[in-house]
């Protein structure tokens, strides 16, 4: 039985009509969980309440304090924004410290079971830095995870993967100055954020950045993924997998231009359970509705 950590209050991230990091992506993806798994098969899990734990005191370590005041000044005057693309409405504050609770519980539960679990959260976080929020991200869920991770005494190291289209400028910056975290990421090269060059190699030797060109398909990837990424991965040997599982890859996404389909995810995910069985998949982008479904379920098709 697979863990799923979700809950209604991430849909409360209101972010205006026509974004396309909307509260209807959670929805498509439930109903397509709900529409193709049994309840055998998910073990639906609401996320543990931010308050219950020192979630504000963690989040204040990988960014500045100054910034996450910000945040939460925007949503206590109602709304705002962080940039052109990043919203923050009356609730998007508490709700981005749940999705880093939300992320948490993923990691526990791996390591708890030894098995994967699926962190379905918004908002997302792969773009947020130390000082700021972009890229519709707010709080860099999967970074402060990683440092999570690694006060627990069953880890000395984790690795993450960021599959997204679009590379993780925040969590590569937030994680490459950690000789027990491995970072690697494949995404579209030339693309937002404009950052992930192939040359960077992180301060221990611990980042692989794997620029993808436009129009790339599974031909492209399941090579770098067998080849590149998965040999990467084995060679850090980790005690835990984050996967910033963005499924904005697809073909039919309309904010990039690589063409793989929901089912080359199915492939992704059992190359990732090859390294260790402790994997936490956490959503990041995806936003042609139809196809996020599809694929997610073809990640959770795979770990069951």
């Amino acid at each position: 039985m697979l863990s799923i950590i979700y809950s209604e209050d991430f849909l409360k991230h209101r972010t205006g009509r026509l974004h396309p990091e909307r509260p209807e992506r959670l929805k498509a993806i439930v109903d397509a969980l709900q529409a193709s798994f049994s309840g055998d098969e998910l073990h639906w899990q609401q996320p543990t309440p931010y308050g219950d734990r020192n979630i504000l005191s963690w989040v204040e370590k990988l960014h500045t304090p100054e910034y996450v005041q910000e945040v939460a000044s925007l949503a206590r005057k109602g709304g705002g924004r962080l940039d052109l693309d990043t919203p923050v409405s009356v609730d998007s504050y508490e709700v981005a410290l749940l999705a880093v609770s939300a992320w948490w519980d993923g990691v526990d539960q791996a390591l708890q079971r030894h098995q994967p679990a699926f962190v379905l959260a918004r908002p997302p976080g792969h773009h947020a830095e130390k000082q700021r929020g972009m890229g519709f991200c707010l709080f860099s869920n999967c970074a402060i995870a990683a440092h999570y991770a690694l006060t627990l005494p069953e880890v000395n190291r984790v690795a993450i993967l960021d599959w997204d289209v679009h590379h993780g400028n925040g969590t590569q910056s937030l994680v490459e100055d950690s000789p027990n975290i491995a970072y690697c990421s494949l995404h579209q090269s030339p693309c937002y954020p404009g950052t992930g060059a192939a040359t960077e190699r992180g301060f221990y030797n611990n980042v692989l950045n794997l620029p993808i060109l436009p129009g790339s398909t599974s031909n492209e990837y399941n090579p770098l993924f067998q080849e590149r990424v998965i040999p990467f991965l084995k060679d850090f040997n980790p005690d835990l997998l984050l996967v910033s599982a963005g499924y904005d890859g697809t073909h039919a996404d309309p904010l990039a231009e690589v063409s793989l389909k929901p089912d080359d995810y199915y492939f992704f995910t059992e190359l990732c359970l090859s390294v260790t069985p402790n994997v936490v998949f956490g959503l990041e982008g995806g936003y042609d509705l139809e196809a996020l479904a599809r694929s997610v379920v073809a990640t959770i098709s795979a770990c069951l």
